[in-house]
């Protein structure tokens, strides 16, 4: 089964790519590996972008939601660099980032949203390293931002 076959075995419709916040761009090939910057949340099923801190105005429950949607991004980033997912060789790398309170210690659980939607979809190639970490803020006020590298097929 190939992934775009996958993702609608999964009932998942990925969103348009989002467009840089700022003086960057979106990714960056380097021999056969492809970096995207940090990607921020897809709207959620009400139409919104989440927002707030994982330990504050929103449970860890509510921050594995928004990594989820941060991997729709993600995803839908791959689309557009390669025009085609099954380019995508091996998920290598994430790294994650947890809008968070001081004493909050479960950012790896709120990174599983994003983690375990990438195997669900790639299977053994969506098995990554990964660091997940806590921040006092991120942009726009997003609870989740995730950085990837992916292996990546000519």
């Amino acid at each position: 089964m190939n992934t775009e076959e996958r993702l609608k075995e999964l009932g998942i419709e990925l969103p348009s790519p989002q467009s840089p916040a700022a003086n960057y761009v979106p990714a960056v090939r380097t021999g056969n590996l492809l970096y995207l910057a940090g990607v921020g949340p897809a709207k959620g099923a009400d139409g919104t972008i989440p927002s707030g801190k994982v330990g504050a105005e929103l449970t860890k429950e509510e921050g594995y939601e928004a990594a989820r949607l941060v991997c729709l991004n993600i995803l839908s980033r791959l689309r557009a660099e390669l025009g085609d997912l099954d380019r995508v060789v091996r998920v290598v790398k994430l790294l994650g980032m947890v809008n968070a309170t001081e004493d909050f210690t479960e950012h790896p659980a709120v990174i599983n949203g994003c983690s375990d939607l990438l195997v669900e979809v790639f299977g053994e190639r969506g098995k990554h390293a990964r660091s997940a970490v806590g921040m006092q803020s991120l942009p726009f006020g997003i609870p989740v931002e995730i950085e990837a590298i992916v292996e990546v097929a000519d």
